[in-house]
């Protein structure tokens, strides 16, 4: 497994990460024994990047990691959780007394004393443009409770704004082959102020798995159900913001582009995994076999510049004039 820098932290992570949503909620149910046998094969695959939340079943997710890093804590794993979405979505709750409550909730379900690493939650976008957000940060790494903070952004401007922060060490963004809007000026910003740039949803919530047909189902209390419309959270973050129907189709073009002796799957990790600009993408996996697929995309071969085409030519034709504008 290849490894990179993870920006501003400085700590070396492997390029394919885990995403920990799955773990917790909105995804169907999961068996705890699935979730620590997730966690397992990963490591054993060369993951050692791990991302979680507060949010993720109220804390369900950050707990299984820190039962898991409590297991193997000389194994070089970095832990980034994300803060802000337990409360109510107003700048006004982004304090010092609430970065300071939060992270110690946090602290007590990993089982650690610093935070490796602290995201802001997709907050408002006034969040990013308060002085007073950044030095509440500031103050948690100078007291010892995180060791760095970024941000995970829904808007690139969001992710442009907090780039320009000199104490932001990642961004973490949608990036995947139904979402490319953060190749224009994103990365390139990211790369050239030493940013790390953390790519979620690379999966396109599944889609790019190419296995869904028209009249795939979800669970009811699966993110996939129920918040097709943006009900719930930010529509981007479910199917990347897409049709279903239309990137059902658009999957299976995408499929036809990948090399014999890989998933599709494996295809759109590696296309993200490939970029200079990224530290580290996290698809999330609800069992072992996902887990060990996944993390055998950071050492595939180069996907070439036809394939490259032919994913940049499947999103002007089915998504950029639905999608580009809006996030």
């Amino acid at each position: 497994m290849e490894t990179r820098i993870l920006g501003r932290t400085g700590r070396p992570v492997s390029v394919i990460g885990l995403g920990t949503w799955q773990l917790g909620a909105d995804w169907g149910e999961v068996d705890p024994a699935d979730a620590r046998a997730v966690l397992e094969t990963s490591l054993e695959a060369g993951v050692t990047f791990y991302d979680t939340a507060d949010v993720y079943g109220d804390g369900r997710s950050e707990r299984f990691l820190g039962e898991f890093f409590a297991a193997h804590p000389d194994a070089g794993i970095t832990i980034a959780t994300k803060l802000g979405r337990r409360a109510p979505q107003e700048p006004a709750n982004y304090t010092l007394d609430n970065f300071r409550s939060w992270t110690n909730r946090s602290r007590r379900n990993l089982g650690v004393d610093m935070l490796d690493l602290v995201q802001l939650h997709c907050p408002p976008t006034a969040v990013y443009e308060t002085d007073t957000v950044f030095d509440a940060l500031d103050t948690l790494v100078d007291e010892g409770a995180i060791a760095a903070y970024g941000v995970s952004v829904e808007k690139t401007a969001q992710a442009l704004t907090a780039i320009e922060r000199p104490a932001v060490a990642t961004v973490q963004i949608i990036l995947n082959a139904f979402r490319l809007k953060p190749l224009d000026e994103v990365l390139p910003a990211a790369a050239h102020a030493g940013v790390g740039i953390i790519a979620r949803v690379p999966l396109a919530s599944g889609l790019l798995t190419a296995k869904y047909t028209e009249s795939t189902t979800f669970a009811e209390n699966d993110h996939r159900t129920y918040n097709r419309g943006g009900e719930a959270f930010d529509v981007g973050e479910t199917f990347s913001g897409v049709d279903f129907a239309t990137g059902v189709q658009a999957a299976r073009e995408f499929a036809a582009l990948v090399p014999d002796g890989i998933t599709a799957a494996q295809a759109a990790l590696a296309w993200i995994a490939q970029l200079p600009e990224v530290s580290t993408v996290i698809p999330g996996a609800r069992n072992p076999e996902q887990a060990r697929a996944n993390a055998e995309a950071g050492a595939l071969r180069d996907l070439g510049d036809d394939f490259r085409r032919g994913v940049s030519e499947i999103y002007d034709r089915h998504f950029r004039a639905a999608v580009h504008s809006r996030w």
